[in-house]
């Protein structure tokens, strides 16, 4: 079990330095703390509505190997906070939060919403043609009172107005797809949605009506017919990611 506030993985340093821009979905060009400019590749191909601030300050993780074609990879940004006092760092890199949640998992830190669980596959196919893929299939332990397995889809979550963490910040199809096929398995299965908050200063989730009205009637949907929503929000540092708990959530982006 991972206290709250503290690392659920750490790194070697990353290294800082300021965005100058963020140009064919993919790339970001960066000027380092020691004056070189540099591309690393960018994880993230949405909007990143609310994160993508060129000339703020940004982490890199330097991984050189001749299988890559970027020795540069985007991970964190320095973002204004809710409290106008303070900035926040915040995972940019949309390949980290299935690590996260299964390191979760793993840790037993989500044993109160899904009990026991004895193993976990990713990226397993299901849905009403068998054409998705699962982020996380759980599969529960024997001493677990409910034998269902569960189906978890994970989001990154880095939105937000005030302190309210909103998922998605642009319509999106394939997130609206996923909705319908958690509600098609259950109730023989548990359907669960997590939000992964990716920066420590949000207290609340709903899903973002603004950006993909679609998304919010379809989340909304989704509750009355069975799904979990389970929002997990953790904090980004130089060399660590820390667990910041489960959030509560509200069912649209107004109240």
């Amino acid at each position: 079990m991972i206290e709250i506030g503290k690392p659920i993985i750490k790194f070697p340093p990353l290294v800082e330095g300021v965005l100058i821009k963020r140009y064919k979905r993919f790339l970001a060009e960066v000027e380092l703390d020691d004056g070189q400019t540099v591309t690393a590749h960018c994880a993230n191909t949405g909007p990143m509505k609310g994160v993508l601030w060129p000339g703020g300050r940004v982490r890199l993780k330097y991984s050189p190997s001749p299988k890559r074609k970027l020795d540069w990879s985007w991970e964190q940004a320095e973002v204004p906070s809710h409290n106008e006092l303070k900035k926040c760092w915040v995972g940019i890199n949309t390949s980290m939060p299935n690590k996260l949640i299964r390191l979760l998992v793993e840790a037993e830190c989500l044993e109160k919403q899904f009990g026991p669980i004895s193993s976990l596959q990713a990226e397993v196919v299901y849905g009403v043609e068998s054409k998705s893929r699962i982020d996380l299939l759980l599969n529960p332990a024997m001493s677990n009172k409910d034998d269902r397995k569960i189906f978890v889809e994970v989001k990154n979550t880095t939105w937000c107005e005030k302190s309210l963490a909103l998922f998605p910040d642009t319509i999106t199809t394939r997130g609206q797809k996923h909705l319908k096929e958690l509600m098609s398995i259950y109730p023989n299965s548990r359907a669960v949605l997590i939000p992964c908050i990716s920066r420590s200063d949000l207290e609340l989730f709903a899903p973002g009506d603004k950006a993909d009205p679609l998304y919010g009637e379809l989340f909304r949907e989704a509750i009355l017919n069975g799904v979990e929503v389970i929002p997990c929000a953790f904090g980004f540092f130089l060399d660590q990611i820390t667990w910041e708990g489960v959030k509560p959530f509200q069912h649209s982006q107004e109240k």
